[in-house]
């Protein structure tokens, strides 16, 4: 090398000491420059012998290429010699790092993961090859990437595939190395194209990648809103997001209570379809299948009862047997399970294959949507009204259910209604003076009458089956329940009949009219309201008065046992007392002392003691009970200590009619209006006006508010 250097000098300077033709001269110096260069033997010799001189000699740095003449066989043995070279200095860490590149990272035969100690610790879910969630390449972006590596030479191409190998053989912590020194050297225009291309590749499909019983658990913690747009992502994600596991588990966050994130309520759907349905859901949202059985889940498999369709309430809501669970059938002991553990274990599997044989049902996203819609249009006030007309005089009490609406009337008669499209189906004329309560059932009616009698009626043929007689005054409100009719009168009694007993039993206590009664079967009690301005509660077996109820400086026209299940959190009552944004306030009752000391009788005291202390067995009356009043308030009373919890303030003359449930209170009064409240924090929610004379009577439904009027009409509002 030294020797060909010292020879090209000495060349140069010989040829400047030589005298020049000045014809020749631009030739000879092309000559110089040309003999000052070494030769292709001497340039192959010397990249044999250094191969960083090789690598360079690859690019075109400073126009090289152009300004040497190799021959056609000389370039081929260049390249080839660089070829050679890059391939001895990138196989070797190819050779080290690729075999475990593509081995998977499983468990071994005794079933335990063994991560060698060399492992590539790489790979992230997208490039795992042993899970099934692998990302698949996007198609345009591969496209158009071997579009333009197609534009680049051979020569280029076997650099770029260089690059790639050695990045993708590269262990994590090398990765990071590389790409921090890529990253020093981008400017600002491939920055920008990295941060682009980042953006879309980061996005992560975890509802893909996650087991389905993990994306049922995340899906139940969406709102409505989000799960609707879930299933909008991809066939996997609506798979998920319409499943009966996550719209089950909606329902039954909304069903019969206020929801805290929406502010509403679903309507109750049918306990034993949901207690059956929740057992077989919640098998499938762990993962278990057709030969996995649950003993967590379900201790002891039941017997399988077909499910019954969704039910709707009728307008008799305040009936506290129709909000009460129905007891869980019988099960076997718990020794006599441990004896036959084959047998339990079969019926367990036949009950979970069940769950795939039987024919599908509604689907929990539909039975939503449809009491969302409903739910919706409470809450906003959207509904249709339409107005009966038949009666010659006051309408004084109704009830209705989704087909027909009976209606009872100072003019003496009852009349059954079609709800649906407004049309009188027949007229029941039998009593003498005005009808003042009313109860039906699938077949029988039952009408309470000022002329004293109690008749019972086959509504759907118009027979008078039978008459009740016992009071010496006009009855004013009955309530059936299972086998027991209570009525009561105005003149100050009330009798109860025991159809199954057959004994009649009179209750003696108020001092004046006797407006309403109510039975509660499951704790054998009896409620009862009066003119004198007390409520009562009654002990069916003992046929005395238990507790006595006072605070209204009116006529007690009303009492509402709520459902057991009711329950409420007093302190919402007063946060919202004094920040009500309604038309009309409410206000927390026992917020001064004075009026404290009047809430409850002398007897009682502000700490609730046992009802029945000498039978622990006997299930107590319901906890919470509504009364309404003509001194033009609603109270809500804790029927344990007998405390008023609230007062619902807003008709501005006295209260004739109430009705309820767990998610609203319907009120009508004198005023000829009616007003619909939330009964959990108190809270005015909507008024309807329409008739010209004091609203008697209520209903209230699902989908529906029914009132009746002293202008003899009778109105529906429909929130469907």
């Amino acid at each position: 090398m030294a020797s060909n250097t010292t020879h090209a000098v000495d060349t140069v300077a010989t040829e400047r000491n030589r005298p020049q033709a000045p014809g020749s001269a631009s030739r000879r110096r092309r000559l110089s420059w040309r003999t000052q260069l070494p030769s292709s033997d001497a340039f192959t010799a010397a990249t044999s012998t250094d191969p960083h001189t090789a690598l360079m000699q690859g690019h075109d740095h400073e126009g090289l290429s152009e300004r040497t003449r190799h021959s056609v066989e000389d370039a081929k043995e260049v390249q080839a010699s660089k070829s050679k070279k890059m391939d001895m200095m990138i196989t070797p860490y190819l050779a080290q790092h690729i075999p475990q590149q593509y081995n998977p990272l499983g468990a071994h035969g005794d079933g335990h993961d063994e991560r060698p100690t060399t492992a590539n610790t790489k790979f992230c879910y997208r490039h795992r090859p042993d899970l099934l969630c692998r990302r698949q390449a996007d198609e345009p972006s591969m496209e158009q990437l071997q579009d333009e590596l197609g534009r680049e030479s051979q020569a280029d191409q076997q650099s770029i595939a260089n690059v790639w190998s050695l990045f993708s053989a590269a262990p994590s912590r090398h990765r990071n190395l590389m790409l921090r020194g890529i990253l020093a050297q981008c400017c600002f225009p491939q920055l920008s194209f990295i941060s682009s291309s980042v953006r879309n590749l980061i996005k992560i499909d975890f509802l893909g990648a996650l087991p389905t019983e993990l994306g049922f658990k995340i899906l139940c913690y969406l709102d409505t809103t989000s799960l609707c747009k879930a299933s909008q992502v991809n066939r996997r994600w609506r798979q998920l997001a319409d499943d009966d596991v996550v719209w089950h588990k909606m329902c039954e966050q909304h069903i019969d209570r206020k929801c805290t994130k929406c502010g509403w309520g679903l309507p109750l759907l049918d306990q034993r379809r949901l207690r059956h349905e929740k057992r077989r859901i919640q098998l499938r949202a762990s993962g278990r299948g057709l030969n996995e059985w649950s003993p967590n889940i379900t201790p002891q498999p039941e017997s399988y009862v077909q499910p019954t369709t969704l039910v709707h309430r009728t307008s008799d809501s305040s009936d506290p047997a129709t909000g009460t669970k129905r007891p869980a059938p019988e099960t076997s002991s718990p020794e006599a399970s441990s004896k036959r553990p084959c047998t339990n274990a079969e019926k367990g599997q036949d009950q979970l294959a069940s769950y795939f044989d039987l024919p599908k049902k509604r689907p929990w996203k539909d039975v939503y949507k449809d009491r969302f819609k409903v739910g919706t249009n409470w809450k906003y006030g959207r509904y249709s009204k339409r107005t009966f007309k038949g009666h010659t005089n006051g309408v004084m009490c109704l009830q209705f259910d989704n087909q027909v609406l009976i209606t009872g009337s100072y003019d003496a008669t009852v009349k059954v209604w079609d709800i649906q499209t407004g049309q009188e189906i027949r007229t029941l004329a039998g009593h003498t003076q005005g009808i003042r309560c009313l109860q039906f059932d699938d077949s029988k009616l039952i009408t309470g009458s000022l002329d004293g009698t109690m008749k019972v009626w086959n509504w759907r043929t118009g027979e008078l089956i039978r008459t009740l007689t016992g009071h010496s005054d006009g009855v004013i409100g009955l309530h059936m329940a299972d086998k027991l009719l209570a009525s009561g009168s105005s003149d100050s009694t009330i009798i109860v009949h025991d159809f199954t007993q057959f004994k009649r039993t009179t209750l003696m206590g108020h001092t004046d009219w006797v407006n309403a009664v109510k039975l509660d079967v499951p704790s054998r009690t009896l409620f009862s309201a009066s003119d004198d301005m007390t409520v009562k509660l009654w002990d069916l077996d003992t046929h005395r008065c238990i507790k006595t109820y006072e605070g209204h400086v009116g006529q007690v026209q009303q009492v509402l046992p709520l459902p057991h299940e009711f329950e409420i959190d007093e302190d919402d009552f007063v946060a919202n007392a004094n920040n009500d944004t309604s038309d009309t306030a409410s206000l927390a009752s026992d917020t001064t002392q004075s009026f404290a000391q009047t809430t409850f009788s002398s007897s009682n005291t502000n700490e609730a003691t046992p009802f029945f202390p000498n039978d622990p067995t006997r299930p107590d009356p319901p906890s919470y009970m509504l009364t309404g009043s003509l001194d033009g308030t609603i109270r809500l009373w804790h029927v344990p200590s007998g405390r008023c919890v609230h007062r619902f303030f807003g008709h501005v003359e006295g209260i004739w009619s109430l009705a309820a449930d767990s998610l609203r209170l319907v009120s009508g009064a004198e005023d000829k209006t009616i007003k619909i409240w939330d009964p959990r924090t108190g809270k005015h929610e909507r008024t309807l006006t329409g008739h010209t004379g004091p609203v008697t009577c209520v209903g209230l439904s699902d989908e529906r508010v029914v009132s009746g009027s002293e202008d003899g009409t009778v109105m529906v509002h429909c929130f469907v």
